[in-house]
């Protein structure tokens, strides 16, 4: 049951944040470089596929680790390192192969979903703790 909670902490926390980043921030930035590639409006069904795999595997390999550990800090630095390397494999890919793709999306969505990431991870843990 613990799982599930911080599951759904870790999930609300990075999807409420990541929604007004993606709309406010990311969009815009990347409708400026990419112009007609962008769909108007996203696809949910493979966005639901990733969010959920992606917050999955941050709380089986980072959150559930520092909650046992009661150490919310672990939760941040290594849910860092892990949005570091899922952004970063996407963005820095994304850059050496696509034509319009450019050094400013790269830095943008890989420093956001680097804090975004570590963020949710130490706000789940943080949540379950407090309601534990």
């Amino acid at each position: 049951m613990t799982f599930l909670f911080l599951f759904l902490a870790t999930a609300i926390v990075f999807l409420v944040i990541d929604a007004i980043a993606l709309t406010t921030v990311m969009k815009p930035l990347f409708t400026r470089h990419l112009g007609d590639a962008m769909r108007d409006s996203p696809m949910m069904a493979p966005a639901a596929v990733f969010y959920t795999a992606y917050a999955l595997a941050l709380v089986w390999l980072v959150s559930m680790p520092a909650l046992r550990a009661d150490a919310p800090m672990q939760a941040l630095v290594q849910g860092a390192v892990v949005g570091f390397m899922a952004y970063g494999t996407f963005e820095f890919t994304s850059m050496s192969i696509m034509r319009n793709w450019s050094w400013t999306m790269v830095a943008t969505d890989t420093i956001w979903r680097t804090v975004l990431t570590g963020v949710s991870a130490w706000a789940g843990v943080v949540i379950v703790r407090a309601l534990a």
